[in-house]
């Protein structure tokens, strides 16, 4: 990234950066973009994959209890 200013080293040289963002997405909303510092890249990376996790176990439930519900079986 290129910051505008005229004496910045970012103007002949390298950029800023890398710099990180957090994408969160709701049902008709816009996508809210939250800047997240190079320091607590690694702590949102792990609770980023601690909610895949979760959310395969619950997918893994939704599709046991849809089978039941076809079968007619009491949970």
């Amino acid at each position: 990234m290129r910051c505008g200013k005229p004496g910045c080293h970012c103007a002949t040289g390298r950029g800023h950066g890398p710099k990180y963002y957090l994408s969160v997405s709701h049902p008709k909303k816009r996508p809210q973009l939250q800047y997240v510092p190079q320091a607590q890249k690694a702590v949102v990376e792990a609770l980023l994959e601690s909610g895949r996790s979760v959310r395969k176990v619950l997918e893994k439930i939704f599709a046991l209890n849809q089978e039941l519900l076809q079968r007619q079986e009491p949970p």
